[in-house]
């Protein structure tokens, strides 16, 4: 299944970054990358988005586990749903997202699990700094948030006549 290769690809290019900058950066220390847009600077975050629930490690990690295991089943009820093979798939849009989601809460899973903290390193200095997982996530949740409104549209408007 095509979901769990790009998963996996996504969460490899995660945590490549995120060992990558640790590599060459210190702690708190800054670099430009494109000026006055995007700056590389390395944080140890060890709260969830926008520093909420700081100090809920454990609370994240069974989140983050429970959000990985519940995509996972429904990937896999995708996979095994009674399809007939002329039928085509309109859920391209919603694999896409869950496929980021599911790619985000892995990686940052795997940087809670191994140093308590999750590395951030993309500074755009307008927003708090963030990672590739963290933008899989918001990209997927997006996504799967207009995916579920396109869909209750279509509904409200085919179930209506």
């Amino acid at each position: 299944m095509w979901v769990f290769f790009w998963t996996f690809v996504l969460v490899v290019i995660d945590q490549f970054s995120k060992y990558a900058v640790t590599q060459y950066l210190s702690l708190g220390e800054s670099k430009f990358l494109i000026n006055s847009i995007l700056h590389i600077t390395l944080v140890h975050n060890k709260a969830a988005a926008f520093g909420l629930f700081k100090g809920y490690s454990l609370v994240l990690i069974l989140i983050s586990i429970l959000v990985i295991f519940y995509i996972a089943g429904v990937f896999l009820k995708m996979q095994f749903s009674k399809k007939r093979p002329s039928q085509p798939d309109n859920n391209k849009l919603l694999r896409i997202c869950l496929c980021l989601i599911l790619s985000g809460a892995v990686g940052n899973l795997i940087d809670r699990l191994r140093f308590g903290y999750v590395i951030d390193f993309l500074d755009i200095r307008i927003w708090p700094v963030f990672n590739i997982a963290d933008s899989a996530i918001t990209i997927g949740s997006v996504g799967l948030v207009w995916f579920l409104l396109r869909s209750r549209f279509k509904c409200t408007r085919s179930c209506s006549k």
